[in-house]
């Protein structure tokens, strides 16, 4: 105990004291994510201190314990490193703040926690920094400064009443006393960076501990992921997760070849193809949760929430998308449909490419980026953050980024009845106005929200009611209620979408849409229940449709039956028969071979966690699954090849970057090309024709002897 007089402190008060400092430490960097916003309670719940360390005992989740573990070992170097509790532990509470305020600052003017991507800021200029720093920040940060001081002063102080003076090894032997302190850097430092380097991977030590202590990731809402998890273990998650293995034969030499063997493929499609997809506009509608619940095995409902959208199917290149998600992971449907990439070819440790990979990457080549940047528009009627879109969406080349925050705030904000969320005729109005003020051609991106779960009867007078079908188990009151609930905003979207193509038919421009659901809504409860449901629960609508002013008007192309998102650029490409890259003619041959894949998936909504178990879900044209190992040899090189470009453009060292294989022909490129071309074959004709000139046709003696000849007839 602490004495009025100097004493000597036994090293069960620092043990003691070590756990208090801890116990701090955790409790600034939860404070830095708990913020009240009236946007929290939309997506996520309000998790504060209290909350987090109550779950040990209303749900049995340890992660408290978890960080104060993980952060102890930062507090344990910091020690063995100067042998002085009084330094080491002032030292520790600083960086717990700075780290602290850094973290409340970008919550505060983003709500999006701090990335490992982030940390590029410690070499980039002020200006960086400063988009960290919402207004009235320097009252935190002047009071932080005093009770740093006050915090130093206190340990100066006790250091001189501990005559110890705060030495955590006193003995004599000083050689003895050094190996302590190295070892025990050593033994905390190894197991901080293995745990710190593994806790993202599954199936490694550190992330089945994490899990065993109740971490649950959350990453759909970084900062509810911190609230939930802890701020330490939400970051650490995320600093090296294991993207792909390496596939055998990956080099420069194999990548050349791929892009070669595609390349020659692109020429042969290209010649039967008369248009360039940058001479049309593109809008890609992720449709939050649609999907037809008439499809839902054992359901019933007295009336048709999608007869519009089930009329444009009939009538335009449409079908059934495979979906890896089950009432979540929207941006993951989404990265697929953007990269022309699947969710398969991943390892189950990355669950989130939007959070985990796509902000560390250098090259990161998507779909609209054949359009100008100034060109390529999104619109979420929602948070900027969610799911880190705003820095993905840089990444991608997109100029504008309209949500409900600033600096790009979408126009039309209606919403339906009690709804909490904009309703998709105001999202479409506010990407429809952004088309109809410029004649350019664009990439438009639109995700809505007025489909996003909860169901809570929003609307009024709701004439759409569900029932088992006969032979079915009865559904439960609150299932039926959600589902109703579901319905009729199924029938909201339903109309609103037949009205955004009639207004996009009387552009004078062309325009394709390609429209889709990202995933069921996870209302099903009894169907899911149902094994054999499965790949019914994981399906939903799509179509690609044009307008009048396009050439592709009423196209139907084969082989849409059933996609995944990862082909759509392909469709649209060939909807619009339009030329396409290497890549696009890359994806095109392997939806001929394979109509649809997807990760293993499961009837229950899945959160974050990716199933490493089983073979991933195959589907042929008719919409059957596809045993891998009965693949002919052009399939399986097919698939080996999606393997190796995805790995070189994830993981891997770019190889296919320097290339053109990512690169969609224009009319403007394709003219140029024509005229190298033309240029080159006019010098290699002036040359050929240059070289007969000075030749001789016949040699001196040749002709001397053909005068003789001559002269003697």
């Amino acid at each position: 105990m602490i004495s009025l007089g100097a004493s000597r402190f036994s090293h069960w008060t620092y043990a003691t004291l070590f756990l208090i400092f801890d116990i701090v430490g955790v409790s600034i960097l939860q404070w830095a994510v708990t913020i009240s916003s009236s946007r929290v309670a939309l997506s996520s719940p309000l998790i504060g201190l209290w909350g987090f360390i109550s779950t040990m005992w209303t749900d049995l989740r340890f992660v408290f314990i978890l960080n104060l573990i993980v952060l102890g070992l930062i507090y344990g170097i910091l020690l063995f490193l100067t042998n002085r509790f009084w330094i080491a532990s002032p030292i520790f509470i600083i960086i717990c703040v700075v780290l602290g305020i850094i973290e409340h600052m970008k919550v505060i003017s983003r709500y999006e926690t701090v990335l490992p991507s982030d940390m590029d800021f410690l070499h980039s200029d002020a200006g960086t920094v400063a988009t960290f720093i919402p207004a009235g920040s320097q009252w935190i940060i002047l009071w932080a400064i005093i009770a740093l001081l006050a915090l130093v002063g206190l340990c100066i102080f006790v250091n001189h009443m501990d005559l110890r003076r705060g030495r955590i090894f006193d003995g004599q032997n000083r050689a003895l006393t050094a190996t302590f302190r190295v070892c025990g850097i050593l033994v905390t430092g190894l197991i901080f960076a293995l745990f710190s380097g593994s806790v993202g991977t599954v199936g490694t030590w550190a992330n089945t501990t994490s899990k065993f202590m109740g971490d649950i990731p959350s990453m759909w809402d970084s900062v509810y992921d911190a609230q939930r998890n802890g701020t330490l273990i939400a970051f650490l998650r995320q600093l090296n997760p294991k993207v792909m293995e390496e596939p055998d034969g990956y080099s420069q030499a194999t990548m050349k070849r791929i892009a070669k063997r595609y390349e020659a493929e692109a020429d042969s499609i290209n010649e039967t193809r008369k248009n360039y997809q940058n001479d049309s506009s593109v809008v890609y509608i992720l449709s939050e949760s649609f999907s037809d619940p008439t499809r839902v095995p054992g359901l019933s409902i007295d009336q048709d929430p999608m007869p519009k959208i089930r009329a444009i199917k009939q009538k335009t290149t449409s079908g059934l998308m495979l979906s890896s998600g089950y009432g979540g992971g929207t941006a993951n449907l989404e990265f697929q449909a953007l990269t022309g990439m699947s969710m398969a070819n991943f390892d189950s440790s990355l669950t989130s490419p939007y959070q985990q990979l796509i902000p560390s990457l250098s090259w990161t080549p998507s779909v609209n980026q054949s359009w100008s940047s100034k060109n390529s528009v999104a619109f979420h009627p929602y948070e900027s953050s969610m799911y880190s879109r705003s820095t993905v969406y840089k990444k991608f080349g997109f100029s504008n980024f309209y949500t409900l925050e600033k600096p790009d705030i979408i126009k039309y904000q209606d919403k339906l009845d009690s709804s909490p969320y904009v309703s998709d005729e105001s999202a479409y109005k506010s990407a429809l106005e952004e088309m109809q003020a410029t004649t350019s051609n664009q990439f438009v991106q639109i995700v809505t929200m007025q489909n996003h779960m909860p169901y809570n009867n929003w609307y009024a007078n709701n004439q759409f009611h569900v029932a088992a079908t006969s032979g079915s188990e009865s559904l439960g009151s609150d299932e039926s209620l959600a589902i109703d609930t579901y319905a009729k905003g199924m029938s909201y979207t339903d109309s609103s979408t037949q009205e955004l193509l009639d207004s996009l038919n009387k552009l004078s421009k062309p325009v394709t849409v390609v429209f889709y659901g990202d995933h069921l809504p996870g209302i099903y409860t009894t169907a899911g229940a149902d094994s054999s449901n499965a790949i019914a629960l994981h399906e939903t609508d799509y179509f690609i449709w044009s307008n009048k002013a396009s050439q592709s008007y009423d196209n139907k192309i084969a082989n849409s039956t059933y996609t995944s998102p990862n082909f759509f650029s392909a469709q649209s490409a060939e909807h619009m028969n339009a030329k396409v890259s290497p890549y696009t003619a890359f994806l095109t041959d392997m939806h001929s071979k394979i109509s649809a894949m997807e990760p293993p998936v499961v009837n229950k909504i899945q959160g974050w966690d990716r199933i490493p178990e089983g073979q991933t879900i195959y589907l042929d044209s008719a919409g059957n699954p596809m045993d891998a190992r009965s693949f002919d040899a052009k399939t399986k090189q097919l698939v080996r090849d999606y393997q190796l470009i995805q790995y070189d453009i994830t993981a891997g060292k770019h190889y296919l970057e320097d290339t053109d294989f990512m690169t969609t022909p224009t009319a403007k490129s394709d003219a140029a090309k024509a005229a190298a071309k033309q240029l080159a074959e006019e010098k290699a004709a002036a040359k050929k024709q240059s070289a007969a000139a000075v030749s001789p046709s016949a040699s001196p003696s040749e002709s001397k002897a053909t005068a003789n000849t001559s002269s003697g007839q």
